[in-house]
């Protein structure tokens, strides 16, 4: 039995606000559609986004899971990041009039599947008529296209060997943007291993408070007098800590880690889009190569006596080869300007991002760090108020408030020698109001998981 998990996708008119239906996806329509997708239906709609907008950045889709795919947490956590997906998709400059997401928002389950299995037919046939659709994959029982397509491969496989591309004007401006790429990718890989290891060493803190706070009750619990009870308020407040460096890493990772990791998704997205192009380039480099092919071999048949006929065939084959050589240049000048428009929007957009997390980090440090020295600095009074008498015993926390002065002053009249103890004045703090904190959990059981 073929077990597995559908999503559930909605889309309302553009009258309602993503505050009224916050799970729904906001696109330009006029009418309400819901419909069932698997995981597997979304890769279908990224790797059509691919080849429809080849050069597009397109947002980054969660990893697949072989192991747990039915846990709760795990569905929960997919069907968030599946939705964000879409959301990027539908307000992407470039692919928010794709075809197929139109197919993939709208389309019954019919016509959805028939337009997923006429994939592999639609770019062999593009792909054998004007070689300008790349990637796609051999039909099987279709003898002639899987045909063509090998040919094809191999002569662009040919030419990637030899190296001799076409060359544009723009090639020096995609060489810096490798590097920077490049160099970007290695940086953001970097600060996001470290940003893992600070979540990681912030659970371990909230860890040893626990059984540091665990100590603590177990030292006051054999301390019979006030030292106990102090003690023990020290192992709650352990306790109260423990809660919040855990909730505090808990936030980290949704708000600095998983942006970062997103991130580095995001800069592959980039490399993806930077390969389409060199894939249109190679395409448009191997027609420009069979295009000389065949003049070379035409002007060989018309000098030979008695070729006429095969003249004529290969004189209508280069005006093919011709046409897909346009057909292909065309694509990769349609395909390098949109790459450069994307590279332009990652840099202005990811900039923005990245200083709205940094700045959301150091936000989270600071409340976190008051947080932490209310709940110490509350404890102090609690403390301060434990008292010794001469023979270094703890007295209650209540005495030295019953020996207060003007409850003193009846027993001097009947007792006029000073007491050999007087206990000192202490300092008043604030009664102090440690703030609690509590983690709750959210079951993703009891939430809709099918909605997006």
């Amino acid at each position: 039995m073929n077990k597995y998990t559908s999503y559930r996708v909605d889309v309302r008119p553009q009258t309602a606000t993503p505050a009224d239906q916050p799970q729904d996806v906001m696109i330009n329509n006029s009418t309400f559609s819901a419909v069932l997708r698997r995981y597997s239906d979304f890769l279908w709609l990224f790797d059509r986004l691919h080849q429809e907008k080849a050069g597009a950045i397109v947002p980054p889709l969660p990893e697949k899971q072989p192991v747990g795919r039915f846990d709760p947490n795990f569905v929960e956590d997919r069907r968030m990041h599946l939705e964000r997906f879409l959301r990027r998709v539908a307000v992407h400059p470039e692919c928010a009039d794709a075809k197929c997401l139109d197919t993939f928002l709208r389309a019954d389950d019919i016509t959805f599947q028939a337009a997923k299995q006429a994939k592999g037919e639609v770019v062999l046939a593009s792909s054998t008529v004007n070689f300008a659709s790349h990637g796609g994959a051999p039909g099987l029982g279709m003898k002639p296209k899987a045909d063509n397509t090998f040919k094809r491969w191999f002569a662009e496989a040919k030419t990637s060997i030899s190296g001799d591309l076409v060359r544009s004007p723009d090639d020096d401006l995609f060489e810096e943007i490798h590097r920077y790429v490049h160099g970007l990718d290695t940086q953001m890989k970097n600060v996001s291993q470290q940003a893992t290891g600070l979540v990681r060493k912030g659970k371990e803190i909230a860890n040893g408070l626990f059984e540091f706070g665990l100590a603590f009750n177990l030292l006051g619990q054999s301390e019979a007098d006030a030292l106990g009870d102090a003690l023990g308020k020290v192992g709650e407040t352990a306790d109260r800590l423990s809660v919040l460096s855990a909730d505090h890493a808990d936030k980290e990772m949704n708000q600095f880690e998983d942006p970062l990791q997103d991130y580095i998704k995001t800069i592959h997205s980039v490399k993806l889009a930077l390969q389409r192009r060199h894939e249109k380039r190679l395409t448009y480099s191997t027609c420009l190569s069979a295009v000389e092919t065949k003049q070379t071999t035409l002007s060989k048949l018309r000098m030979t006596p008695g070729q006429e006929a095969k003249a004529y065939a290969m004189e209508m084959s280069l005006r093919r080869a011709q046409e897909a050589s346009q057909v292909a240049q065309d694509d990769f000048a349609a395909v390098s300007q949109r790459v450069l428009r994307e590279v332009d929007r990652f840099k202005r957009e990811k900039a923005e991002d990245m200083r709205r997390t940094v700045l959301d980090y150091i936000n989270l440090q600071v409340e976190y760090n008051k947080r932490m020295e209310g709940i110490w600095a509350a404890l102090i009074p609690q403390l301060e108020r434990v008292q010794l008498d001469n023979n270094s015993n703890a007295i209650p926390a209540q005495q030295p408030m019953a020996a207060a002065a003007p409850q003193q002053a009846p027993q001097q009249m009947y007792a006029p020698a000073p007491p050999a103890y007087s206990p000192q004045a202490q300092p008043q703090y604030p009664p102090g109001n440690p703030a609690m904190m509590s983690v709750q959990h959210r079951d993703p059981a009891a939430a809709p998981m099918q909605g997006m």
